[in-house]
């Protein structure tokens, strides 16, 4: 809830100094697929941690990142982007590498139904992360920081009958964190990652996603000197292999030559 409600406060301010807050910015069928968007992130936030107490976070994490093979379903369905073998194939070889970095990571156990369950909920966070991504796409020419603004707004209604008001923060650190969360890994983070998602293809978008993995590893070695493990560092350069392949038009295997015969 405080992350969409600060959040909420950063992007009025940024719409309102950008003009998007203007009459005619949005139109009524586009504001209602921004909310059904919000909704869906909303919901994959739910869904996400409440499966990481019930299965490996690392097994959470891997089906988790099944989502770019969803937004690609989605926009194959509803776009009419083509899937190639090329493409699944770069998507494949990101997601190895994306096994490769959580496996090497530890996790708790879980067993029996609660298990079930966790794979579950990340399956369906995957599904409303990629149901969010795709109507950002969809509002291609809408403002991205309008679309992250009736995100939060959205976020902070639904989640607004669950909050706790009787804990708050006793401290100036407690609110500078929640501060920090709702303007730069909200306000901030949701304009740059909805922008790309309007300009990229869907494919691409997928590939990208990988990235997280990597960037939390880093910020793991950066921050707290944790060291790289072999598999992490593997799986690191499958991911960007597959980014730069999908990127650059590159091709995995060669298109067999016709005979001279033929």
């Amino acid at each position: 809830f405080w992350r969409c409600a600060f959040g909420v406060v950063a992007l009025l301010l940024i719409c309102g100094a950008l003009g998007y807050l203007s009459p005619g910015i949005i139109t009524i069928r586009q504001f209602v697929i921004a909310v059904l968007g919000g909704v869906a992130i909303v919901s994959n936030w739910l869904l996400l941690f409440a499966a990481y107490p019930k299965s490996l976070i690392s097994i959470a994490t891997t089906v988790y990142n099944t989502q770019p093979f969803m937004l690609l379903g989605l926009g194959a369905l509803f776009l009419g982007e083509k899937i190639t073998v090329e493409k699944l194939a770069w998507l494949a070889l990101a997601f190895g590498g994306m096994v490769l970095i959580v496996q090497a990571k530890p996790g708790g156990a879980a067993t029996g139904g609660d298990y079930a369950m966790g794979i579950i909920l990340a399956l369906g966070a995957a599904f409303f992360y990629a149901l969010a991504a795709f109507a950002a796409k969809w509002l291609k020419g809408v403002p991205p920081h309008l679309v992250a603004l009736i995100h939060v707004m959205t976020g902070v209604l639904m989640l607004a009958p669950f909050a706790d008001f009787g804990v708050l923060p006793q401290d100036a650190q407690g609110w500078s964190l929640l501060a920090t969360m709702g303007f730069v890994h909200t306000g901030l983070m949701y304009i740059l990652l909805y922008g790309a998602i309007q300009r990229l293809p869907t494919h691409l978008t997928g590939a990208l996603s990988f990235i997280y993995p990597v960037a939390s590893i880093l910020v793991d070695r950066l921050a707290f000197g944790h060291l790289l493990q072999p598999s992490q560092i593997a799986g690191m350069i499958l991911i960007f292999a597959a980014v730069a392949g999908m990127n650059f038009g590159l091709r995995l295997w060669r298109a067999a030559r016709p005979s001279a015969s033929s």
